[in-house]
């Protein structure tokens, strides 16, 4: 029980946290971006703390128990949008609105922003879904209660945080979430590679392959899972809202470095403790290799430690991740095109409203997929492929039209759709059909159509 009354006391603290935080909310610039007022410190701690998630603890880590270090496939996409972002995160701050789909709009029309935002919540929902599903396995495994109960637990403490305070809380409870991830992860390494025999007892154990650049994947599949990961995170709805909320074009900028660093760390860090937790840990159910290492191979109050930080990537992303598309609802729909003068205060009421009705939506989404990996693979490529060929034509390609934006973002939101429906054709990963078919109407539909207004383009330059 000690583990249980560990979760309790880490999730108290971060209540007081956000109580604190939300008396700071006056209007739907503190809620939605934090006033614009982080800073960089601030930023590195939320974007890191965000992107980390059980994605990674329980999806990346159950590939790696299973296919060793080629399963670091799933996260070098993510290095590489990275890179990439560096050179976005100011134009964003510097274009100064709340969401993604105010890009869209201003870059292509009305029915981008639209397309963009019910993308948004298909993909967010399923994400916040498996964040859900995730608190339950934590609590099932360290209390054995139910999975179903955990789930309830989960959800109800992320839709309540969430509604507390937006993007104020989320931000400054993500820096101590982030400081409890690398401080419990890095701690976790040496009692896990002890336990384990040593280095040479894991080399012994485990098959060649699991050392290996591809080892038992394809190609094709390794590259599937960094496509995925990399078009999720060049065109995420959450990071950019965090460049909104920066303080400057500086700060904004600088962060990503700062982030950088952090996820190439943490993420290898989760690789390698995975790895040695197949050789610690045989038979065992891949995606709960990370809590076995947590209860099995760690002194108590490492455990712990670690506990709360598997507790802490799962709540900063769940509420990130909520907060999104609850946003997209409030402004993207209900200001935009239901009413354009609604008063400030109502507005945040009118988002917190949104952040319940989208909790209880992931909630139902929970029983679609039977695991982490499938969930995650599935909502990184419904966005990435929905979303980020359009958003990354608004910063590079003058070329691309309202027209081909708009045939973009619904070409690779309904290929998604279509290609899980028929049960993945071929075998291909969803990724790749996905991807051609929103480049393809990309590129062909601009270029048939008259280029855009320099006005069009102008603001992302």
């Amino acid at each position: 029980m000690i583990y249980f009354w560990a979760i309790i006391a880490y999730l108290v603290v971060l209540l007081g946290v956000g109580a604190a935080r939300s008396r700071r909310v006056k209007n739907e610039t503190d809620f939605m971006v934090a006033g614009r007022k982080l800073s960089t410190g601030v930023l590195v701690g939320t974007l890191l703390a965000t992107w980390i998630g059980s994605g990674s603890i329980f999806g990346g880590a159950g590939l790696a128990y299973d296919k060793g270090f080629p399963a670091l496939w799933f996260d070098a996409g993510v290095w590489v949008a990275i890179v990439v972002l560096y050179f976005v995160a100011g134009r964003v701050r510097r274009f100064g609105q709340f969401t993604v789909p105010d890009i869209l709009e201003t870059r292509y029309n009305k029915y981008a922003r639209l397309l963009g935002t019910l993308v948004t919540i298909v993909a967010y929902t399923a994400i916040v879904s498996y964040q859900f599903r995730a608190g339950g396995m934590v609590l099932n495994f360290v209390t054995g209660m139910s999975q179903e109960s955990g789930m309830i637990i989960t959800a109800a403490f992320v839709i309540g945080y969430t509604v507390l305070a937006g993007m104020i809380s989320v931000a400054y409870t993500d820096v101590v979430n982030g400081a409890i991830m690398i401080l419990g992860l890095f701690l976790a390494l040496p009692f896990l590679l002890r336990s384990a025999g040593g280095w040479d007892a894991v080399l012994f154990t485990l098959p060649e392959s699991r050392f290996q650049v591809f080892g038992e994947l394809t190609v094709a599949q390794a590259l599937g899972y960094s496509f995925a990961t990399m078009l999720l995170l060049l065109g995420e709805a959450g990071m950019y809202g965090r460049f909104f909320s920066a303080r400057d074009e500086s700060a904004a900028r600088k962060s990503v470095l700062g982030w950088m660093v952090g996820t190439i760390l943490l993420e290898t860090l989760i690789v390698v403790l995975a790895v040695i937790g197949s050789a610690r840990f045989a038979g065992i159910e891949s995606e709960m290799v990370i809590l076995y290492v947590v209860k099995e191979a760690l002194p108590v109050a490492v455990g712990c430690l670690c506990l709360a930080a598997i507790v802490a990537v799962i709540v900063s992303t769940a509420d990130s991740f909520l907060l999104v598309p609850a946003t997209n609802v409030a402004r993207d729909i209900y200001q935009r095109f239901i009413n354009p003068d609604v008063p400030s205060g109502r507005l945040v009421l009118f988002s917190r409203v949104a952040v319940v009705a989208l909790g209880l939506l992931a909630w139902v989404q929970v029983s679609f997929f039977t695991n982490v990996l499938e969930m995650a693979v599935y909502a990184y490529t419904m966005y990435g492929t929905g979303i980020t060929p359009a958003l990354m034509a608004a910063f590079f390609w003058r070329r691309a039209t309202p027209a081909g934006g708009v045939s973009s973002i619904g070409a690779g939101m309904l290929t998604t759709a279509l290609w899980e429906l028929l049960g993945r054709p071929l075998d291909w990963p969803t990724v790749y059909p996905a991807l051609g078919m929103s480049l393809l109407c990309l590129v062909l539909v601009s270029l048939a159509t008259p280029k855009p207004a320099e006005e069009k383009w102008r603001p992302f330059c």
